[in-house]
């Protein structure tokens, strides 16, 4: 930390970023009330680059690297992300000091027009930037035309509006967050659609040697949501891929076991591989690993290249 009584938190400056960014402060402050927070927005290549679709520009660090940057240098204590945007290889010297407790982890399907995704019609079009979501609801619904969407959840929205698009597919995390649940029009949970690695956690990153931080953070972290996470970043590290490439997981904890879902597929969507495992809480990491290796040894090894 940079004094005993002030502690600077790094974010991007979209809505949600300043809303998870204020959460987390707020946390903060009712367990350590004699520290002021301050918060200093930096803008990532991620906020920079709304032209090209997120499968062609890759994702290391796309949305994390001028934080951690920031971070490394010392101007600020520590960076709060959508811990769905972090690559499973961190730089030297930083670590995840917290996971805040996981809200809705699902994708949601939102629509002006149509009630539910068996409510669009032949032809329609979806805007959605994730290669994830386009396969798996082009599986369910080859008819549907598939347009690229960029921007933050006001653009987005915005667009929909205007008839751009039939229906757009967004996290309900996101909306939730924002107070934009009425925009929900259907939410797609498994077996429709695997979301993706730790959707609908917050992580906060900060320097591997500065205790007091760390220290501080530890009062809020939420163990199971970690737990959780761990299982699946672990998959998604065991296959090498990011958001180039359609991959998805998602794990539940029930008293003492995990259940982990996995999903892999080629980029053009024609071979597809959905498989589970479960575990003991404890080998939550191991079972990440474990899925990710059967899913290499079942075919999806020659679909990562």
């Amino acid at each position: 930390m940079a004094t005993e009584s002030l502690c600077r938190a790094g974010t991007r400056g979209s809505p949600l970023a300043l809303w998870q960014t204020d959460h987390v402060l707020q946390l903060l402050r009712t367990h350590q009330p004699q520290i002021v927070f301050e918060r200093q927005v930096i803008k990532t290549q991620g906020d920079r680059i709304l032209d090209i679709p997120l499968a062609q520009i890759g994702d290391k660090g796309l949305f994390t690297k001028e934080l951690e940057v920031a971070l490394l240098a010392g101007d600020i204590d520590f960076a709060v992300h959508s811990y769905k945007d972090l690559p499973t290889q961190m730089p030297s010297g930083l670590v995840i000091g917290a996971v805040i407790e996981r809200q809705n982890p699902h994708d949601a399907l939102v629509s002006r027009k149509y009630g539910s995704l068996a409510d669009l019609p032949t032809g329609a079009c979806i805007g959605t930037g994730s290669l994830r979501r386009q396969i798996q609801l082009a599986k369910l619904r080859p008819d549907l035309i598939f347009k690229d969407l960029r921007g933050n959840i006001g653009t987005r929205l915005e667009k929909l509006h205007r008839g751009d698009y039939d229906a757009i597919i967004m996290a309900c995390a996101a909306l939730e967050r924002l107070g934009m649940t009425a925009q929900i029009t259907e939410e797609l949970p498994y077996p429709v659609m695997l979301p993706a690695v730790a959707q609908g956690a917050i992580a906060i990153e900060c320097r591997a040697d500065d205790a007091a931080t760390l220290n501080l953070l530890a009062s809020i972290h939420h163990a199971p949501t970690a737990l959780q996470v761990s299982a699946e970043r672990e998959f998604l590290r065991g296959l090498g891929g990011g958001c180039e490439h359609p991959i998805a997981a998602h794990a539940l904890v029930h008293e003492q076991t995990i259940t982990l879902w996995g999903y892999v597929a080629r980029a053009d969507g024609s071979e597809s591989l959905l498989k589970q495992r479960l575990a003991p809480v404890e080998q939550a990491p191991q079972l990440g690993q474990d899925l990710a290796a059967e899913m290499l040894t079942a075919g999806a090894a020659d679909w990562l290249i």
